[in-house]
């Protein structure tokens, strides 16, 4: 997995489309491939849509958030950011640039590819 630098500081919250944008002066990114139904742009608020960040069609309908293919799931996505390297260091220049807030649509906020991409970024080089 390729991992940002030690010496690199991410601030990166995470928020559901559906939720009440706050006004905290986050970037904020929506990280999902469709735009969320029913959200306008307005209501939305979203600064960066980075849809060749979020995982592959294939892979989303995979996953299906059925909890036990989770783990399965991080390791997939991990993968498909491993050889996006392109999209993933526009994502960590915006990152570096200020605090963000990832912007995802599901329903699960525990469980879902926004929280995978944070851990990506977070990751320390080992």
């Amino acid at each position: 997995m390729n991992h940002r630098a030690p010496d690199e500081r991410v601030d990166i919250c995470l928020m559901r489309a559906y939720d009440d944008p706050s006004s905290d002066g986050r970037t904020r990114i929506l990280v999902e491939r469709l735009w969320p139904r029913g959200v306008s742009k307005a209501q939305a608020a979203i600064d960066h849509w980075l849809r060749d960040l979020a995982p592959s069609t294939d892979l989303r309908k995979w996953y299906d958030h059925i909890p036990d293919r989770w783990p399965e799931f991080q390791r997939r996505y991990a993968e498909e950011l491993d050889g996006n390297a392109d999209a993933v260091e526009q994502l960590r220049a915006i990152c570096r640039a200020g605090p963000v807030c990832f912007v995802f649509a599901a329903r699960d906020t525990e469980r879902n590819s926004a929280v995978v991409l944070k851990a990506y970024l977070e990751a320390e080089k080992g």
